[in-house]
């Protein structure tokens, strides 16, 4: 045992502060030219506290090298009583989660804990194809070195294919204006809201949620969430009118930072539509809610002020050239008992909408056999019947619900389970994926906020991480494991649309299914990193035979 004791590791392992480290070690691995390689160096500290030890990185390609501390985050929640065995720990306690920058003032080492650094390689396909070595030094700040790791990585002269896959995780500008204690729509909030879409951009969020009207999400009933409505509205008498001023600039900043596409906010409300969203507008001067939680979704009142805002909004798209980028939705999570409410206000929307997708997260299949929504999005755990029937341009997402069996990204997962998910959304065709909390930092039905740093579960409601994958730091956003193990997941998608491109579908799905003993599914697939790791490099080396 020496003073510092280090070892590289894969970005599939998790680094726990009270026990022994047993990752193996993962000292090589490939990349193309485009795309980000991430990896990790466990260390622990045997010796009183040190403070100021500096990082050095030494490589010739030192500048497309950042590094990360892994910051441990308190869990209370990590799962559900009854989980299953596919989780790191089923017990509270800290858990390596947040990706802190390195402290100008050097590394902290604690007495006799493991913690880890993040390694992130990203040439953004500016380095020339071959093999570098990364060597990372650790030195007191007198400069004396205490250990030094080296990874092997090659960059291989292929670029992965533009992601095709629409992936949206919802984006919450309320929670935004509302930790960072600014007003809504200020121009602090616009430079907040755009460091915030530009990471959720490099991230592979390609769809935004976009609040033309406070979005009626988890919210409990009579209450409601700050108010970040994007049009704004004027009533005169029984007539609308509507400014897209703030829309438009909304649509500008999103396209400037990497979104392509505009998922417009639910129409009526959670769980139902039965009612519709909070709406705001200017009445003779005052400005104040015409439509809320008192508001019948069937109703004449409701019915008419869409009937005049529907085909204004219809038309601000087209005449914007986004007809070809704008999903809408009805409601959110209905179950098979408001079939009749959500055929109802599906209803009222369709002469308005017909020619543009209808996006809904839903698991039943009645919905989609009844012809009640046009794209349907069932859970990755109630997907099947959706697959069987052939149902086109499927989608699928996850939630809180979605822990037993299937892929998901909890803090207390292996991650593993969260990289799998890339694999499987390639084989079955999925054009796109919702995930509901990109940075929802309330509690359930936003009651309350809550601070990310010190609740992971929203107040004992979900399993630590469900809620959010971005921490709010002192000016924008702090990265999580999750967020970019997910990444990597796009990528690996990215890179089997690469492969199909010279060996074909069948070929490439031989290929992923070749030693695992069953078909991949989406609840049938293989728990072990080292199996994940290895099966993206075979992909690449099969990739190189066609250089």
């Amino acid at each position: 045992m020496s003073i510092l004791d280090t070892r590289v590791i894969s970005s599939l392992e998790k680094v726990f502060p009270d026990c022994e480290l047993q990752a193996a070690e993962w000292k090589k691995g490939s990349m193309l030219s485009n795309e980000v390689y991430t990896f990790q160096i466990a260390y622990k500290w045997n010796s009183l506290l040190k403070k100021g030890v500096k990082l050095h990185v030494v490589s010739t390609i030192a500048s497309s090298v950042t590094m990360y501390s892994v910051g441990l985050m308190p869990v209370e929640m990590p799962a559900y009583g009854d989980h299953d065995d596919n989780v790191l720990r089923g017990k509270p306690g800290m858990y390596p989660d947040i990706l802190y920058p390195i402290c100008p003032d050097g590394l902290v080492l604690l007495p006799h804990q493991w913690r880890s650094l993040w390694i992130t390689v990203n040439p953004k396909g500016k380095v020339p194809p071959g093999e570098y070595t990364i060597e990372v030094l650790f030195e007191t700040k007198e400069g004396d070195l205490l250990a030094r790791e080296s990874f092997e990585i090659e960059i291989i002269g292929m670029e992965l294919p533009k992601q095709k896959l629409i992936f949206t995780q919802w984006f919450h500008s309320d929670c935004i204006a509302t930790w960072y204690k600014t007003e809504v729509f200020s121009e602090e909030h616009w430079k907040l809201l755009e460091r915030y879409v530009k990471t959720a951009a490099a991230h592979g969020i390609n769809m935004i949620l976009t609040p033309v009207f406070t979005p009626p999400l988890d919210t409990a009933v009579g209450g409601e969430r700050p108010t970040v409505q994007l049009v704004d509205v004027k009533k005169t008498q029984d007539t609308y009118s509507f400014n897209f001023d703030k829309l438009t600039r909304w649509v500008n900043m999103c396209k400037a930072n990497g979104i392509e596409y505009f998922e417009i906010s639910h129409l009526f409300t959670q769980w139902g539509a039965k009612h519709a969203p909070k709406i705001m507008a200017d009445v003779d001067g005052e400005y104040k809610r015409i439509f809320g939680w008192e508001t019948d979704a069937a109703g004449e009142d409701y019915k008419h002020f869409l009937d005049c805002f529907l085909p204004a909004l219809v038309s601000y798209i087209k005449e914007n050239g986004l007809a070809d980028r704008c999903f809408f939705h009805i409601s959110y999570e209905p179950g098979k008992d408001h079939l009749e409410s959500y055929a109802k206000a599906g209803s009222i929307i369709m002469e308005h909408v017909k020619d543009f997708p209808v996006i809904d997260a839903l698991s039943d299949y009645e919905f989609y056999k009844n012809g009640l929504v046009k794209n349907p999005i069932p859970a990755n755990n109630h997907i099947e019947p959706f697959l069987e029937n052939n149902v086109p341009n499927l989608w699928t997402y996850y939630c809180c619900g979605q822990y037993k069996k299937v892929s998901n990204r909890f803090i207390d997962m292996p991650s593993a389970r969260n990289r799998i998910i890339g694999l499987q959304l390639y084989k079955f065709n999925i054009v796109g994926f919702l995930q509901w909390g990109h940075n929802f930092w309330y509690s359930h039905q936003s009651r309350y906020p809550i601070d990310p740093f010190r609740v992971a579960d929203g107040g004992f409601w979900v399993p630590a991480g469900d809620a959010y994958s971005v921490y709010p730091g002192e000016d924008g956003p702090i990265e999580s494991i999750r967020l970019d193990v997910f990444y990597d997941a796009l990528q690996d998608l990215r890179a089997l649309n690469l492969l199909e491109q010279y060996i074909g579908k069948e070929e490439t799905i031989k290929l992923l299914e070749k030693d695992m003993g069953k078909p991949l599914t989406f609840d049938e697939y293989p728990k072990d990193a080292q199996w994940l790791l290895n099966k993206r490099e075979e992909i690449n080396k099969k990739l190189k035979e066609f250089i």
